[in-house]
């Protein structure tokens, strides 16, 4: 056993646990984590920084993220800089991260390859100080979470939903912004309805999109959809669900280690891992190096998501 369960603090979501899905699998996770382990449950309004810190002051040190891809970002952004590692029980809908590490989804599974798992040292990007693991983006995007928050508020959390969300967004999109984009230096003004800038490799896999490489070399990959009608943007939307979105004809692609953009809203809504909130511009993307110390599994308990 690699990790001791004695240093182990499990941070769950408050939704989790609220239907038997997840409670059931929390108590699986908690039953392999053994007695010594604890679980605390921060509630909707909490601090989560701050619950997190409280828990690195009582001294342990592996937090267990419960929950989706926004709770591991959130946990992930109270320990970066830190020396506390970061384990992740995937109970979200997508699960991007948990899955780009190879973890099990199961949560028994899960828990035993964080038992049994390796510290590793990451890169993280972030965005006006905001740290995020998978994406960011302005544009479009928030506003599908925007849609999609509203639906499982009404008709729960799902994968159906999530899409459903998507064609909503799109038959409703009005028009596109007007941004400027510096990356590394190099300024550009654009009309887009998205920029999406990316550091999952495995997301990337996921939709058959291009950009890997730059996740690879600690840079961000940068997405900039092509303007157009809302059927244009719906038929996009089909490419992308099919793998067959290309660079180059439906997108433009770029790489960069930093990057700022500014539009004319002076606080555009910005999506980062689910996550949406509004930022004062310019949106600064930065690279933070060796940044978070991660729990990755031994290849033997890792599985191809």
């Amino acid at each position: 056993m690699t990790i001791p369960p004695a240093t182990i603090c499990v941070v769950a979501n408050p939704k989790s646990g609220r239907n038997s899905r997840d409670r059931a699998a929390i108590e699986a996770a908690m039953a392999v984590f053994g007695a010594a382990a604890e679980l605390r449950r921060w509630h909707k309004g909490d601090d989560l920084e701050a619950f997190v810190n409280r828990a690195v002051a009582d001294g342990f040190t592996t937090i267990v993220a419960a929950g989706g891809d926004g709770t591991v970002m959130g946990v992930a952004h109270a320990l970066v800089g830190t020396d506390i590692s970061l384990g992740v029980l995937p109970l979200g809908t997508f699960n991007y991260f948990a899955r780009g590490l190879g973890l099990p989804q199961e949560p028994a599974e899960a828990a035993r390859a964080i038992l049994r798992g390796h510290h590793r040292k990451i890169a993280v990007g972030s965005v006006n100080g905001q740290v995020f693991l998978n994406n960011a983006s302005v544009g479009l995007y928030p506003s599908i979470l925007q849609e999609r928050e509203d639906i499982y508020a009404r008709w729960g959390r799902s994968r159906l939903m999530a899409h459903w969300s998507v064609l909503r967004t799109l038959v409703r999109f009005q028009r596109p912004m007007h941004m400027r984009l510096t990356a590394d230096g190099v300024t550009r003004d654009l009309v887009t309805p998205l920029i999406f800038v990316a550091r999952s490799a495995y997301q990337l896999r996921r939709f058959g999109l291009e950009g890997e490489q730059a996740i690879s070399d600690d840079r961000f990959a940068v997405f900039i959809l092509h303007d157009g009608t809302r059927w244009q943007l719906l038929r996009l939307t089909l490419r992308l669900a099919m793998g067959r979105l290309r660079a180059g004809r439906d997108i433009d692609l770029l790489t960069a280690a930093s990057l700022e953009v500014q539009t004319q809203r002076p606080r555009p809504r910005v999506a980062f891992d689910g996550e949406k909130t509004r930022m004062p511009v310019p949106l600064a993307f930065r690279i933070q190096p060796d940044a978070l110390t991660i729990i990755v599994p031994d290849p033997a308990d890792r599985v191809e998501a």
